[in-house]
């Protein structure tokens, strides 16, 4: 019987291929022997860590938390095993991708993680580490060394085909009832869809493993059309460099991947944890501020464009400085230890030395420069209890606010939109009509266009709360300083020691040495703000320039993977990915191209092709390598609940129906039946895809493109109806 690891069956006994019938061949134990003795080791030392996992993790569980550095660090170990036992868990032997036989007879299974017997030996090599590449990057033209590869299918946990390469002759002869001709493998490539992704790492092409695997220490632009594992390749890198690139864990920063849509995050979603990495975050650019969501779509095109300048995500530095303008009236305080005036030119100091950081926060920076120029008009004032009574002085906490008020991102913006004389002053270059287009009766009633206006807002002027934070640290570390000092005190005054060791307690540095930070109060980090080590941006043909500076925030480094097509922009994108990146601050840029359609049958692909050509005579489209024999079928709107009712019954997968956006199609509810419109389905793909009157999509470049997305979402069956 099979030994359970989590819910997955491993294999003990029972052999782990289960090939039918009309694969017998395949059966042979020439062929398989090594292999499912290997296999079964894999399932034993499996059951082995697993226990061996849940036992430490109790015991770690169990153990006293600590403070400080010691609960920091179990909490990491705790997390770092909980991944390690999800992964285990989350498969069994079939963990393990194929495997690859060099010239000299050696023999290396890869898997999706590493994996080691009860004596260390390797059972299984991380697909990420060096020894895995020739799986995934030896081709005939250059074979790595190996003289055969063979990959698995697994279903229910057991192997139900493989296939062999040959790169040698001898390779050849020990593999010849398996080797693959391609013809059966591409076939795999088009099985049926489901909700979400399916797993193709045992898939990884040459050309694709080249750029999983490329470095990450400038921007790589993945160029490629529909079909041609943009987003595979996308996703397997943020895996493979979180796991390679010790510059890019989460403690340097660690990796973002920006999705299109929701939908695009919740169709990759199982995508990285399958590859091992459960701490790469995929999110959209709404999810980078609150206000996303609820923004909803500019309506307006010509205001799309106006915001969509990056200079008006300049304009709010201009905005935010004009609310930092320092008094030019002198204050008088009255102090404990005698009486001190803030001059213009104290004011003009301390407003300069707070230049740079955001505008919320340095209202501390504008604190200190204040206790400082007070400090050298008195003699003797402990620094802390001045700053005290200065903050407590209503007059000059009145003139500090009026000069350097705390500002909401939400109002800074919201401004620009409802007080035309501001809006003018922060962006000179706007015309009467563009400003007066600009304005609008809901300030901030947000849309997608605001929302990189806001994010510049949220970075310029910090936190509101950080001055009130501030304080509060101060005063719970000045509490502690005054616990500690009695208890220092007390230990003098009773050392009877010949060298009196204790006074040396008395000291600044010792005595800050003994008030325990850990417990003070500190501010929620937003794990959206970054700095991030690399951000991968999916359909990066999309993003306005105001947008980049989103990604590039986030991402100050410059190390990026960039994946999109110029053909399905659908703005235009008339410029080189070079100079388009270049315009938005991006200069060190190389550009991958990816020419082979993995997903797109050529029927379809025949049908799409002059549909983009027309409006884009230069467009990369991609070269179909799968045929389905199943034409593009061509018919009226009335057929759209028969056709898929007939495709649902005789079909695994999944079907969707696209339409123009606000287009009135009614599907009877179906799990397996999406409606989405062409740019909520970029990114996706389906097994069936239903155009509903497709002229309605809109003309120009822009129709163009959403009809050529559209259609090549299909990886089985396209349908276009009208009428």
């Amino acid at each position: 019987m099979p030994t359970a690891v989590g819910s997955r069956p491993v294999p003990v006994t029972t052999s782990p291929f289960d090939l039918p019938a009309h694969l017998s061949a395949k059966s042979d134990p020439a062929l398989v022997a090594d292999d499912e003795a290997h296999l079964l080791a894999v399932g034993e030392s499996l059951r082995t860590q697993v226990a061996e996992l849940e036992r430490r993790l109790a015991e770690e569980r169990r153990a006293p938390g600590g403070s400080g550095t010691q609960a920091l660090e179990r909490d990491q170990r705790i997390h770092a095993m909980s991944a390690r036992l999800r992964t285990l868990r989350r498969y069994g032997i079939d963990m393990c991708l194929g495997r690859t036989v060099t010239t000299d007879g050696v023999a290396t299974y890869i898997g999706r993680v590493g994996l080691t017997d009860a004596d260390g030996g390797r059972l299984l090599v991380d697909w990420r580490s060096p020894a895995a590449e020739p799986f995934f990057a030896a081709t005939h033209a250059r074979p790595m060394g190996l003289a055969s590869r063979r990959r698995y299918r697994w279903t229910g946990g057991r192997v139900t085909d493989y296939w062999d390469e040959a790169f040698t002759d001898e390779g050849a002869a020990a593999s010849a009832a398996a080797l693959d001709d391609q013809s059966a493998f591409i076939a795999s490539l088009g099985a049926s869809r489901s909700p979400r992704m399916r797993d193709v790492l045992g898939t990884i092409a040459a050309d694709q493993d080249a750029i999983v695997r490329a470095p990450a220490d400038r921007a790589l632009v993945v160029d490629g059309g529909p079909g041609t594992g943009k987003t595979v390749v996308a996703l397997h890198r943020a895996a493979y460099l979180t796991y390679s690139d010790p510059r890019l864990d989460g403690r340097a920063g660690g990796v973002l991947v920006l999705g299109p849509h929701q939908h695009y995050v919740d169709y990759t979603a199982d995508v990285l944890p399958s590859l091992g990495e459960e701490d790469v975050r995929t999110v959209t650019l709404r999810d980078l501020l609150p206000e996303g969501a609820t923004a909803r779509p500019e309506p307006d095109a010509a205001v799309a464009r106006l915001k969509a300048d990056a200079r008006m995500v300049d304009a709010i530095e201009t905005a935010v400085r004009f609310y930092e303008d320092p008094p030019t009236a002198r204050v008088a305080v009255e102090t404990p230890w005698g009486g001190v005036v803030v001059r213009p030119h104290d004011w003009a100091a301390a407003f300069e030395a707070a230049r740079g950081a955001p505008h919320n926060e340095a209202r501390e920076l504008i604190w200190d420069e204040l206790v400082e120029a007070a400090a050298d008009q008195v003699e003797d004032a402990d620094p802390e209890m001045l700053r005290s009574v200065l903050q407590a002085d209503t007059d000059l906490a009145e003139a500090l606010g009026g000069a350097w008020p705390l500002l909401e991102p939400g109002d800074v913006v919201g401004d620009l939109w409802s007080v035309p004389a501001y809006l003018r002053m922060c962006a000179p270059w706007l015309d009467h009509d563009e400003v007066r287009a600009l304005q609008r009766d809901r300030p901030q009633a947000w849309t997608d266009a605001d929302l990189p206006l806001l994010d510049a807002a949220r970075a310029r002027l910090g936190d509101p709360a950080a001055e009130r934070l501030a304080r509060r640290r101060r005063a719970a570390v000045a509490r502690q300083r005054e616990h500690m000092d009695r208890i220092v005190d007390d230990l003098i005054e009773h050392d009877d020691s010949d060298l009196m060791v204790m006074s040396m307690l008395r000291g600044d540095d010792l005595r800050g040495a003994l008030v325990d930070t850990a417990g003070l109060p500190t501010r929620d980090r937003d794990p959206l703000a970054g700095p991030f080590a690399h951000v991968v941006v999916d359909e990066a043909q999309e993003l306005t320039d105001a947008e980049w500076r989103m990604v590039l925030r986030r991402c100050p480094s410059g190390s990026l993977t960039i994946v999109g097509d110029r053909a399905q922009a659908r703005r235009g994108f008339p410029e080189s990915w070079q100079e388009r990146l270049a315009r938005v601050g991006l200069h060190r840029v190389d550009v991958a191209t990816l020419g082979v359609n993995y997903r797109t049958p050529s029927e379809v692909m025949d049908h799409a092709a002059p549909v983009i050509r027309g409006a884009l005579p230069d467009a990369n489209v991609p070269t179909s390598i799968r045929s389905t024999g199943v034409p593009v079928h061509q018919g009226s709107t009335a057929e759209l609940p028969d056709l898929l009712g007939s495709w649902l019954a005789a079909h695994e997968g999944i079907a969707c129906v696209i339409a123009a956006p606000g287009a009135d199609v009614l599907v009877d509810p179906d799990p397996r039946v999406r409606v989405l419109t062409p740019t909520s389905a970029k990114g996706l793909e389906f097994d069936l895809v239903v155009l509903v009157d497709p002229d309605a999509f809109g003309d120009g470049v822009a129709g163009a493109v959403d009809r050529y997305v559209a259609m090549t979402r299909a990886t089985q069956q396209l349908a276009l109806l009208t009428g």
